[in-house]
C-alpha cells in the first residue's frame, strides 16, 4: 500500500521501529540517555572527537554527576565504550558495534517505510 500523505511515511517509520522493540537487542535508554546516545553518534559521524570530559562540560545534559552516572549506564547495557585518548586521564566516548548495529535496523526502517531499497 503506497502512503497517501507523509504522515503515513512516519507513521509507517514508527510502527516498523516498535517491531524492532521486540526483538533481542540492547535495553532501553531513559530519555537523557537518548540525548546523550545522540550526540555520540553525531560526532562520530562527523568525525569528532568526544571525551568523558566534553560530555560532562554539556550544560543541556545536566550535573556532570548526572552525565558521569548515565554514561556509566550506557557502558553497562552495552551502548557506548569508553577508549583511551594519548592522554590516559582522558577517554574518548564512542558507539558499540551494537549500538552500530541499532543505527542501521533504524535506517533500514526509514527505508523500508518509504519504500525505498537498502
Amino acid at each position: 500500500m503506497k502512503p497517501t500523505r507523509p504522515a503515513d511515511i512516519y507513521l509507517r517509520f514508527l510502527q516498523l521501529t516498535e517491531a524492532l522493540r521486540g526483538l533481542p537487542t540492547l535495553p532501553e535508554l531513559d530519555p537523557l540517555e537518548e540525548r546523550i546516545l545522540a550526540l555520540v553518534a553525531r560526532a562520530r559521524q562527523e568525525n569528532e572527537r568526544l571525551s568523558v570530559r566534553d560530555m560532562m562540560a554539556k550544560d543541556q545534559l545536566g550535573s556532570p554527576a548526572t552525565v558521569h552516572n548515565r554514561l556509566k549506564s550506557m557502558r553497562e547495557k552495552g551502548w557506548i565504550v569508553l577508549t583511551d585518548t594519548e592522554d590516559s586521564r582522558r577517554k574518548q566516548v564512542d558507539l558499540t558495534q551494537a549500538a552500530l548495529q541499532h543505527f542501521d535496523r533504524l535506517s533500514q526502517c526509514m527505508l523500508n517505510a518509504t519504500g525505498a531499497k537498502g
